[in-house]
């Protein structure tokens, strides 16, 4: 969606380029080289400016950040959508397990991209679906959208520099130790498209934290919490598999649904700084009740590590 924001220029940005407080400000040279070929994008003291205007201490500066771009290709559909947050720049939404994130073949109108296109669509701005954290379909729990094109520029980033913080829920065979940190590259399997496999000749360096919160042990089952270090694709998954302790209900990796019948995880805490104002944000989601109908009793989930 278009956004427009406004800048009072401190002192420390006196002499500065429009380009280059930008830039300190966590705008992209990709952004804005957008911004530059949009045209009228800046305003200096309510005046159309160019990029390499001159700043001046007590200067206001406004940015109009203008979509040229929509996800036309994603239809309005009115899935339910759980919003736990939402402002102009960004959206933390609760996804239930079976909801794919982006339409594919077999689920073009059933996904989460369906159902905030649908949310979105009295907006007066294009849409463009923009989703910050990666859950597979059949993983529930908490997923960061981006609503424009800055907040996604720098929630991206946070990403890239682990600043993201993220941590799930598990349930996983037999009873791993009460603590312990899982360090093993992953690669894509060979033959595969899809299926990975722990591989320190090619793989991608991958770390996953582990805390064991409670055991069945009627059913030989263990709840356990994950912090991850790294985002590799099913990183939490084929970790586990590899210390001997598989997640049940994985078609790909354990496909054993006799106590549930999808993969028992669960996206539980996502901490971040908001894109624009920097605060810090925090939020928490519940199991889902399939997976705590398997550990009914009382334990703290999101207690800290250590």
């Amino acid at each position: 969606m278009n956004t427009t924001l406004h800048y009072q220029i401190p002192k420390a940005g006196s002499g500065r380029t429009i380009s280059v407080f930008l830039l300190d400000t966590g705008y992209s040279a990709r952004l804005l080289a957008h911004l530059r070929s949009a045209g009228g994008s800046f305003l200096l003291n309510g005046t159309p400016a160019f990029s390499n205007a001159l700043l001046q201490e007590g200067d206001h500066l406004t940015v109009q950040i203008k979509e040229k771009k929509c996800s036309a290709q994603i239809s309005p559909s009115p899935v339910p959508l759980s919003v736990l947050y939402e402002d102009e720049h960004l959206a933390v939404i609760n996804k239930p397990a079976g909801m794919p994130v982006h339409p594919s073949q077999g689920h073009r109108e059933d996904t989460l991209a369906n159902a905030a296109a649908w949310h979105y669509r009295n907006q007066a701005d294009s849409f463009v679906f923009r989703a910050v954290n990666r859950l597979d379909r059949d993983t529930s729990g908490l997923l960061l959208l981006a609503n424009n094109m800055l907040s996604s520029c720098i929630l991206s980033e946070q990403v890239g520099c682990h600043a993201l913080h993220r941590e799930y829920c598990a349930i996983v065979c037999g009873k791993p130790e009460p603590s312990g940190t899982v360090s093993l590259p992953i690669a894509r399997k060979d033959g595969s498209t899809i299926e990975r496999v722990c591989d320190a000749g090619r793989g991608d360096p991958a770390v996953t934290h582990y805390r064991l919160l409670a055991y069945n042990k009627d059913t030989d089952l263990s709840l356990i919490r994950l912090l991850l270090e790294t985002g590799r694709t099913h990183q939490i998954r084929v970790h586990m598999k590899a210390i001997g302790h598989p997640i049940p209900g994985d078609f790909l990796y354990h496909p054993d649904f006799r106590r549930i019948k999808r993969q028992a995880l669960h996206s539980a805490l996502l901490r971040f700084s908001h894109p624009i104002t920097g605060a810090s944000m925090e939020f928490t989601a519940p199991l889902p009740e399939d997976m705590s109908r398997l550990f009914p009793g009382d334990y703290d989930l999101l207690s800290p590590f250590g």
